[in-house]
């Protein structure tokens, strides 16, 4: 499963570049909870000579329309109609040379990108650019080679020069979301793309499965299943599949790595009480990270590993509380409400998003470390639970029952922009956002 195994070549670092420098990040605030959407065009690709040893006549605008929609999900962009378009890229006449930004501008553009398909059998060849109309500027040249199977792969890469262009942040193109499934009448752990393409079953046990968790290289799964009968914590190689069981007495639940360590938090009960231990990634207890009464859960890094936010009992409703990992002193971060769960801590390391029980449904809510006024980003529409930040910070991964059955969403970290990831059978449910894949 590793994209390393894609015999993409990258042929040229920057092709010629004028005007605005690469990585200005002038462009797009993604600090700014009223951002502003970038109009953006994505004509069709142009096709270059030579043919497709499938014949695939239609790759051109696959592509465009493959590059278009990865644009849209960010939210950054708001991608025009090509029906509006005043120039005709496809002509043969006309070549990256002779574009003329006043058709682009004129029509709302403030930014284009460009795209020619080279084929030869089953290899393609793949240059892309992108254009400040405004200012008549390249912003970012790439080439690319690669297989048609590999189409997909190296959109996903010139996506995120464009975005790390635009805002100094390479964006969710290398990452994967795993989440649970009752598609095949179980609760099974599946993974998917960042945009909900490519669904694919992860475990297959045949029993209850919950709890998802990636380490922090992307390279391992953790998780609790009831495949011998009692809730085990497994710890699963993404690639080659090899596992590790924790087994102890009682519950083995709600498993989070440490970042940048093999090192993982979980609960357990074998000592009656259900406390979070840090354990090795192969399973081996380090310590015992709280001691009180009441049932500890959910534990989650901030990312210098120094702090864990988690679930506790001990003041009589579930509430979210920090420890300082290395003195062991904790307080109680949550106040508003009666029933909070499932925090997530910001890759900034600046908020936490969690669960709330408001008006007895559960909404998702974001909360600074001091505690002090949670904003919250649900309304209305069902149960919204599990929340989960993106690696870069900019968007929400959730689980919702707006539409009845409980689905996979993602929203912007400013609650804006909610949308369904996909449809597929059973219900889903606990989704978890993975690091940047593709060079792990």
């Amino acid at each position: 499963m590793k994209y390393f195994r894609l015999f993409i070549v990258f042929v040229a670092a920057l092709l010629t570049m004028t005007g605005t420098s690469f990585g200005g990040y002038d462009y797009i605030d993604i600090n700014s909870p009223s951002i502003r959407k970038m109009p953006i065009a994505v004509p069709l690709f142009k096709s270059g000579t030579g043919t497709l040893k499938n014949g695939d006549m239609q790759l051109p605008k696959k592509a465009s329309d493959m590059l278009s929609g990865m644009l849209d999900f960010t939210g950054y962009f708001k991608i025009l109609d090509r029906e509006s378009f005043l120039e005709n890229l496809l002509k043969p006449e006309t070549t990256l040379q002779t574009v003329d930004f006043r058709n682009w501008t004129t029509v709302g553009a403030e930014l284009l990108v460009t795209g020619t398909i080279q084929a030869n059998g089953n290899d393609l060849e793949i240059e892309m650019r992108l254009f400040d109309t405004v200012k008549a500027n390249q912003l970012v040249g790439k080439k690319y080679k690669g297989g048609v199977n590999d189409l997909r792969h190296i959109l996903r890469l010139f996506a995120s020069e464009i975005v790390f262009c635009l805002t100094g942040n390479r964006g969710v193109f290398d990452t994967r979301i795993a989440f649970v499934s009752t598609g095949s009448g179980k609760k099974e752990i599946y993974i998917c793309d960042f945009d909900g393409t490519n669904v694919r079953q992860f475990t297959k046990n045949n029993s209850i499965t919950l709890f998802p968790a990636w380490s922090s290289d992307g390279q391992w799964i953790a998780y609790t299943s009831y495949l011998k009968g009692n809730p085990d914590l497994y710890i699963k190689n993404v690639s080659n599949n090899s596992i590790s069981v924790v087994s102890k007495k009682g519950i083995n639940i709600t498993p989070s790595w440490m970042p940048g360590k093999f090192e993982l938090a979980a609960t357990l009960s074998f000592s009656g009480d259900q406390d979070i231990y840090l354990m090795t990634g192969t399973g081996k207890i380090i310590k015992k990270l709280t001691n009180s009464t009441g049932s500890d859960v959910s534990p989650t890094f901030s990312p210098d590993g120094k702090k864990m936010a988690f679930v506790s009992s001990r003041s009589g409703t579930p509430q979210i509380y920090i420890q300082d990992i290395s003195t062991g002193n904790e307080q109680r971060l949550t106040f508003n409400g009666r029933y909070n769960t499932q925090p997530c801590w910001s890759p900034k390391g600046n908020k936490i998003v969690y669960s709330g029980l408001d008006g007895g449904k559960h909404n998702i809510f974001i909360i600074a470390l001091d505690g002090k006024d949670p904003v919250q980003l649900t309304h209305n529409e069902g149960d919204n639970e599990s929340p989960f930040w993106s690696p870069d910070g900019s968007l929400i991964v959730f689980s919702s029952t707006r539409e009845g059955p409980s689905r996979i969403y993602v929203m912007t970290s400013y609650g804006t922009d909610q949308k369904r990831l996909f449809s597929i059978s059973g219900e889903q449910s606990n989704p978890k956002w993975s690091p940047g894949l593709f060079n792990k």
